[in-house]
Order: C-alpha cells, then sequence, then structure tokens
C-alpha cells in the first residue's frame, strides 16, 4: 500500500468515533467467530485467531467485545489509527488484541493463519485489490471466513465526481475544503452531498470520503471476479437489501447498476468452499445461541431489545417471548426435539444469525 496512504491516514486517523462511545455486545453478533463458523459450515472452528486487515482507529473494539477468548491481531498502515484504536479498547476492557503497523501485502507483519480475517473498506484503497485479497486468501485458515467491504461504483458517483474536481482545483487539505465547504451551495452537488451524507460530519470522514489519495469502484461483474480469482467464493452478501441467495443478489444488482440504481456498497463474507445449506440440515443438527445475545436474553431483561441489522434486513425485535424461546438454546439444543411449530418460529432466527446450527 502506498506512502500515500499511510501518511493520509497519520494526518486524518479514521474513523473518529468519540473513546468514550460504547458498543452494546448484542449489536457484535455479526462479528463473533463461533457464530460465524456455525452459520456458514456447521462447527466452531478449531483455533481463534482474528486478523482485522486495515483496522482503523476503531474496529479492534467492537471485534474484542465479541471475540473475548480470541488472539486478535490489529493491523493497519497508520501508527495514530492504531494508538487510537488501542486507547479505545482499553478503556472498554478489550486486552486481547495485538496492534501492528505494517502493510497487509506483507504477509510478515501477521504471520500464520486466521479463521476470521475482516478487511472493512481496505481492497479499494490498494492500487492493485487482487494482490491485496490474495494476500488474504494466503493467511485463511481451512475454513476461514473472510468479511469484505468495497466501494460500488454508482453508490460511490457523487463522491468520485467530487473527488476529481478536488484534485483538478489543487485541493487536498482538509482546511481548503472546508473554506470550499462554507462557500458551497446548497443544491449544488458538493451541497445535496454534505446535506445526506454521515461523513460530511467530521473532518476525518470528509478526509476519507473526498481528499483520499487512492480509490478504486466496482460493479458487481468485477467484485465477482476479484473473489473467484482470489481463489475464494462469496458465502453471503451483507449489504442492506442484500439477498440471502448469492446468485440471486448478483442478478439483482446486475438489474439496479442498468439503471445506476446501486445505493449500498458492497459488503460480502467470503470462505473458500460452500456454505452449508440451512434449509437442509442433516439429522442430528443442534442449534447454539448466538454468544453474543447472550446477556440481552437474560431473566432480568424487561424491556424489547432491538438489535441492529448486520446482515442486510432489520432484526427480529427481542421481545419477552423470543427472549425465552432463545434462552433454551444456550447450550446446543436438537433441532429433532423441536415441534414443527417451534422450528418455523427458530426459521427467522436461524436467518438472522441469533441462532446458529452445529452438525458436529
Amino acid at each position: 500500500m502506498s506512502n500515500d496512504v499511510r501518511m493520509h491516514y497519520e494526518r486524518h486517523p479514521y474513523p473518529q468515533f468519540p473513546l468514550f462511545v460504547s458498543v452494546r455486545p448484542c449489536d457484535t453478533y455479526h462479528l463473533n467467530l463461533e457464530s460465524l463458523s456455525a452459520f456458514f459450515y456447521g462447527r466452531l472452528p478449531e483455533q481463534r485467531r482474528i486478523l482485522l486487515a486495515g483496522c482503523g482507529s476503531f474496529s479492534p473494539y467492537p471485534t474484542g467485545i465479541a471475540n473475548r477468548n480470541a488472539a486478535i491481531t490489529a493491523l493497519d498502515l497508520s501508527r495514530r489509527n492504531l494508538n487510537r484504536a488501542h486507547l479505545h479498547s482499553i478503556l472498554h476492557g478489550c486486552f486481547n488484541i495485538d496492534y501492528r503497523q505494517g502493510d497487509l501485502l506483507d504477509t510478515s507483519t501477521a504471520p500464520g493463519l486466521f479463521n476470521f480475517i475482516d478487511c472493512f473498506g481496505v481492497l479499494h484503497h490498494l492500487a492493485d485489490p487482487l494482490e491485496g485479497l490474495r494476500a488474504l486468501e494466503r493467511r485463511l485458515a481451512p475454513d476461514g471466513i473472510i468479511r469484505i467491504m468495497v466501494y460500488s461504483r454508482y453508490a460511490r458517483r457523487d463522491e468520485e465526481s467530487i473527488r476529481r474536481a478536488l484534485r483538478l482545483l489543487g485541493i487536498r487539505e482538509i482546511s481548503a475544503l472546508k473554506k470550499l465547504i462554507r462557500r458551497a451551495h446548497p443544491a449544488s452537488r458538493l451541497g445535496r452531498y454534505l446535506a445526506g451524507s454521515s461523513e460530511a460530519k467530521s473532518g476525518s470522514g470528509l478526509a476519507d470520503a473526498l481528499l483520499h489519495p487512492q480509490a478504486l469502484t466496482f460493479r458487481i461483474d468485477q467484485f465477482r471476479e476479484l473473489i473467484s480469482l482470489a481463489g475464494l467464493r462469496p458465502l453471503r452478501f451483507a449489504h442492506w437489501g442484500a439477498l440471502a441467495d448469492v446468485e440471486e443478489e448478483t442478478q439483482r444488482l446486475r438489474g439496479l447498476e442498468e439503471v445506476r440504481g446501486v445505493t449500498t456498497n458492497f459488503i460480502a463474507y467470503l470462505g473458500r468452499s460452500a456454505p452449508l445449506s440451512r434449509e437442509n440440515l442433516p439429522a442430528g443438527a443442534r442449534l447454539m445461541l448466538n454468544p453474543m445475545l447472550q446477556e440481552c436474553t437474560g431473566l432480568l431483561r424487561l424491556s424489547k431489545v432491538q438489535v441492529a441489522g448486520r446482515l442486510g434486513f432489520p432484526n427480529p425485535v427481542l421481545d419477552r417471548s423470543n427472549r425465552a424461546f432463545l434462552r433454551r438454546f444456550r447450550k446446543p439444543y436438537p433441532i429433532a426435539e423441536l415441534t414443527p411449530s417451534e422450528q418455523e418460529r427458530a426459521a427467522p432466527l436461524l436467518d438472522a444469525m441469533f441462532l446458529v446450527p452445529l452438525i458436529s
């Protein structure tokens, strides 16, 4: 990764969340290694090693909350990102994280194999995203899982148009950008972007969106080709509105791209082998509660709980009835012992990764 990218994040650590902002354990359910392994492959991981490839200034904290018993390596080009991530994690009691400064292309900076690799919003900042994804694939343990997010061509079109204009104007510093913003007409492209973007609320967000020295975008077929050439396959898309079936979601996105209607960046979980079919679980399969829901389904919880949707759709509300039902699965429970109506009730909870299957 280029020195320009490293220097960008030394000047603008990202994201810039307040240090005392906290994350509920239940909202990290999609990062829990045990649940991911069971959700996609029906078994618990043999090892518990996690790599955050391009961790930024925040992701070690929620990942640490979700994986108290895992060995987590947080890798980033920027020392300032790492220092802030370290401080944020310590303030919230996460001590199982090893912070390393380095390039994800250099496998010596984080050697060994990992069961879960999170590379969220990083590959599109590489000159060669395929080289980056291949570097991650080489670090992936058998039956390991990678989560990536990359920019969508059409979801990013306003930012990219503004970014190109700023470079033509020679605007590369946040101070100059803020001066331009103060003069921007509300009806201009920049004005409309500022009104609708959460990134515009902070200097680091503006810098990441509009002043980044290296940013690529993808159409869905380019994204699928990138994954395939790296020796991987998509297990599930997780951007908002994504369909559970990978091929159906790919077709949906192709149709939206024809009318430039894609409004989200692409988020996907990847692996080497085909995922488990949760519609046809083998005899003897059991269901287990996602460990991140232990606290919010406890007997002392009185109010409803709405867990943030992280797989592309709103989650079921955890009212008293749902919480009582989920408590049955705090230890793995045989599906065969559920009545047909209970199996039907479990289905949406299984889709949401609130329950996960174990087949071995």
